[in-house]
C-alpha cells in the first residue's frame, strides 16, 4: 500500500534544516560557550541584541527554558505575574513556572490580549498583608492559543508605561515576534523596545533546529547566565546551533509573509464548513485555531481522521484544533489540507 504523503501542520517547529543551513552548521567556528569562547554564539548574541535594541542577549536551548529563566531574573518566589489568558507560560510549560520560579499567574483579557485597564485592575500592591505582590507583567506576541494574533503595539506601550509607574517589571514572550514584525511592518526592535526582557525563538517560523535568546540590559543578562546554569541550560560548542540561527535570520525572515498567506488560504477553505467556528480576523500570522460546532466530530477524531489522509494537526482541547503553517508547507498543500479537513468535519 502506497504511503500517504504528509502535510505536517502540527507546529512551525517540525521543519528540517535546508542544505544552506546544514552547510552553515558544518562550517561554524565553535568553542566552549561556558568560557565565552564560542565565536559563532557570541556573534549571534550580539546580532540579536542589536536587532532588538537591547544591551545584551543570551542563547538558550529552548524558549521554555528562556521563559523560566526570565521569571527567575524578574521575580521572587510567591510573586504574582499578570499574563494574557491561555499564555504559553501557564498552559504549555508543564507547571514549570510554579516549580522553578515559585510564582503564580493572574490571567486577564480574552484571546491572549488585554489592555492597560485590565492590567491596572489586576495589579496587587506590594507590602499588602494578604495579597501576593504583582512584580511582573508578561505579554505573548504573537499569541499561540489566541490563534497567532498580534498584540496591538499601542496597548503594549500603555501597559508597559503603567507597569513602570507601579514598579512592575515587563517581559515579552516573543517566541514568534518575527511573525508579529512581518504582519505589522514594525521592526523587531520597535516591538521589543518597551520591555525589560525579551525572548525570541529561532526554531519556529525561522526554521532553525533549536535555540532561543533572552535580550535585555547587561545586568539582567548576567543574572540570566546564572539561572540558565541552574536550569541545566549551560552548553558547550553551541556554535553549530548559533550558525543555524544566523542563517535563519539572514535567509528566512522575508518569507514569513508566505506562511501568513498560506494560513489565510487554509482558513478560507475551512470557512466552507458550517461546522467550523473561526473568526477570520484572528488569522493574522501563521496559526489557525478553530472550534468545532456541536454537530461536528470531537477534535481528537478530526485529528485522527486527518492523519489517516496525511494531514497532521494538533488538538487544542476537546472541541478545538490548531494548524500551523511554516517554511516547508506550500500553498497547494494548505489548499489540499483544507479540503481534507472540510471533508472530515463535514459541511
Amino acid at each position: 500500500m502506497a504511503e500517504v504523503a504528509r502535510i505536517d501542520l502540527r507546529s512551525d517547529t517540525v521543519t528540517r534544516p535546508d542544505p544552506g543551513m546544514r552547510r552553515a552548521m558544518a562550517d561554524a567556528s565553535v568553542g566552549d560557550d561556558q568560557f565565552g569562547e564560542d565565536e559563532t554564539t557570541n556573534r549571534l548574541q550580539e546580532h540579536v541584541a542589536a536587532l532588538l535594541g537591547k544591551e545584551a542577549a543570551l542563547f538558550f536551548p529552548t524558549g521554555t527554558m528562556a521563559n523560566q529563566a526570565a521569571l527567575r531574573v524578574l521575580t521572587r518566589p510567591g510573586d504574582e505575574v499578570i499574563v494574557g489568558r491561555e499564555a504559553h507560560s501557564v498552559w504549555h510549560e508543564t507547571g514549570g513556572s510554579a516549580a522553578n520560579a515559585g510564582v503564580q499567574f493572574r490571567e486577564v483579557g480574552e484571546g491572549g490580549l488585554f489592555d492597560e485597564v485590565a492590567f491596572s485592575d489586576a495589579v496587587k500592591p506590594r507590602g499588602h498583608m494578604i495579597f501576593p505582590p504583582t512584580t511582573l507583567v508578561e505579554i505573548e506576541n504573537t499569541h499561540n492559543r489566541g490563534g497567532g494574533v498580534v498584540f496591538p503595539q499601542a496597548d503594549v506601550a500603555r501597559i508597559c508605561e503603567a507597569a513602570r509607574s507601579r514598579d512592575v517589571a515587563t517581559y515579552l514572550d516573543g517566541a514568534r515576534l518575527w511573525n508579529a514584525s512581518a504582519a505589522t511592518g514594525r521592526t523587531p526592535g520597535e516591538l521589543a523596545e518597551p520591555f525589560d526582557l525579551v525572548m525570541v525563538a529561532l526554531s519556529k517560523g525561522l526554521g532553525a533546529p533549536a535555540g532561543s535568546l533572552l535580550a535585555g540590559s547587561a545586568p539582567h543578562i548576567r543574572s540570566a547566565v546564572r539561572h540558565r546554569r541552574m536550569l541545566g541550560g549551560a552548553m558547550r560548542q553551541t556554535g553549530h546551533y548559533a550558525a543555524a540561527g544566523l542563517h535563519a535570520l539572514t535567509h528566512n525572515m522575508a518569507r514569513l509573509a508566505d506562511d501568513h498567506a498560506n494560513a489565510r488560504v487554509l482558513a478560507e477553505r475551512l470557512g466552507q464548513s458550517e461546522r467550523v467556528l473561526l473568526d477570520p480576523g484572528t488569522v493574522q500570522t501563521n496559526i489557525v485555531v478553530f472550534a468545532l460546532r456541536p454537530d461536528a466530530p470531537d477534535a481528537d477524531q478530526v485529528v485522527a481522521r486527518c492523519r489517516e489522509q496525511g494531514v497532521l494537526l494538533v488538538a487544542f482541547g476537546r472541541r478545538k484544533v490548531r494548524a500551523t503553517t511554516h517554511l516547508q508547507v506550500t500553498r497547494e498543500q494548505c489548499e489540499g489540507a483544507g479540503d481534507i479537513l472540510v471533508d472530515v468535519i463535514g459541511t
